[in-house]
């Protein structure tokens, strides 16, 4: 399944050495990007990214730069996000199609570190469902079975780094979009402290549940480029104070011996967990046993009544999303379902959603102050079969079965702390085999002490027999 074993690390420290060359490295992911069979990509820069890469070779040749942990390796970015000189769909035949007039600011970030932005990734409308599957193209699908979701909204940048054709890709999670696809794509996938990774200096923060980052193969791929994508952009809302070590140290300390909660009940929603994930959990728990961490259960912190500010809140959010009245026909059934909800909320309402999403937050904080880690499945099935959520006869049935789906995930973006998704365990379906996400939350602020843990657990699965 993998075309390119190399990760972003590997990658960057061979051409750093002139083992291999910037242009060589490029080709190859170029090569695989067109022979894509996930439908993950929306578009594909030749010309601009040998171009570029061509520019970052002359200057590591000429002494020009010191290259850095991802310098020359090739990033595709999401649909969702502004790149200069490139069509922006945002998944959607409503509003799609314009040429990007500039960077935004995760963009800017990545190519001050190097990065090739390669083309762009395939996302749901507008990034509000947890499945790829916009109209006018073939859904994304995991690379482990062409017949099943990659999840989203990342799906397209969760497809292509599980698929090796490139070692890193950028993502963003609103409420799990980049842990969902994590999951189903066998990646690892972290969704940041709230204020880590600047929506600026275009972006607008908003209620601060979306927060940018990568999907990659690697623990180590994730810490680099958190140090990359960490730090403010003047009048940012939200703000996270820098890190007293890189993120990529972090990976190789000893994480200490934390007191972990496991976590196996949903949150959200009453959802059915298939057995084998909860079996995935239980081996973790014990390998966390192993570790030497003071493991125990606990609870949910709320439950669905609670989360109802939640869904406010995204209702407005999607009724807020610019769509000319003439077009608002072209979008999904989903999208003018979620927007037509929202616009029947009231200011009112939407002041209590705020107002309890911050409480949720120190109920969160409060029951759940004694542990450092929390443990729980990423999802609650592994990938499902193309359409399994998708219902645009019925898209108030459709938000209730990707809550079902997901009941764990948006938890982190009501509180704003840290949350990541790793490939940890398999399962068999219909003979295949299927990844299955275990999900790790810190505290805030705290990416360290998750990045050191999921190292040390990527470590502890790489021993295991196969």
């Amino acid at each position: 399944m993998t075309m390119n074993p190399l990760t972003a690390l590997e990658t960057s420290t061979r051409i750093a050495a002139g083992d291999v060359g910037i242009l060589e490295v490029l080709d190859a992911a170029l090569e695989a990007a067109h022979a894509d069979e996930c439908h993950a990509w929306t578009w594909i820069d030749d010309d601009g990214a040998r171009n570029t890469a061509r520019e970052l070779q002359h200057q590591l040749d000429a002494g020009q730069v010191c290259p850095g942990p991802l310098f020359g390796v090739p990033c595709p970015i999401k649909d969702l996000n502004a790149l200069a000189g490139a069509p922006r769909a945002v998944g959607s035949r409503a509003v799609g199609g314009m040429l990007s007039d500039h960077d935004d600011g995760i963009v800017t970030r990545l190519k001050a570190a190097g990065v090739i932005p390669i083309g762009t990734t395939a996302a749901p409308e507008f990034g509000l469902p947890c499945y790829t599957e916009p109209d006018g193209r073939e859904p994304t699908v995991t690379p482990w079975d062409y017949t099943r979701m990659a999840g989203g909204s990342s799906g397209g940048a969760a497809a292509v780094v599980g698929a090796g054709q490139v070692p890193i890709a950028q993502g963003s999670d609103g409420g799990g979009s980049i842990r969902v696809p994590a999951s189903c794509c066998g990646v690892v996938g972290l969704k940041p402290s709230r204020g880590r990774v600047s929506a600026g200096p275009c972006g607008i923060d908003g209620p601060g549940l979306v927060c940018g980052g990568v999907l990659s193969r690697t623990v180590r791929d994730t810490a680099a480029a958190l140090d990359a994508l960490s730090g403010p952009w003047p009048g940012d809302p939200y703000y996270a104070s820098a890190s007293t070590e890189p993120f990529l140290s972090a990976c190789d300390r000893d994480p200490r011996r934390l007191r972990i909660g496991i976590l196996r009940e949903p949150v959200i929603a009453d959802a059915q967990v298939h057995p084998d994930i909860l079996a995935a959990l239980e081996r973790t728990a014990v390998t966390l046993e192993s570790m030497g961490h003071l493991v125990e259960q606990t609870s949910a912190p709320f439950g669905p009544s609670e989360w109802d500010s939640f869904r406010c809140v995204w209702e407005v959010g999607a009724a807020a999303i610019p769509v000319p009245p003439e077009r608002e026909e072209f979008c999904t059934p989903m999208s003018r379902w979620l927007r037509a909800q929202g616009r029947r909320r009231s200011g009112v309402e939407l002041a209590e959603a705020l107002a309890g999403i911050q409480m949720v937050a120190r109920q969160v904080g409060q029951h759940w102050q004694r542990f450092d880690v929390i443990v729980s499945p990423t999802l609650a099935q592994p990938p499902l079969p193309v359409g399994a959520l998708r219902n645009d006869g019925d898209p108030a049935a459709d938000f209730d079965a990707q809550c079902r789906f997901t009941p764990w995930t948006s938890l982190w973006n009501i509180t704003g702390r840290p949350a990541m998704s790793l490939p940890l365990h398999t399962t068999r379906v219909g003979g295949v085999e299927l990844p299955v996400g275990i999900m790790i939350g810190g505290r805030m602020y705290d990416e360290a002490t998750l990045l050191a843990l999921g190292r040390a657990l990527e470590n502890a699965r790489n021993r295991e027999p196969r």
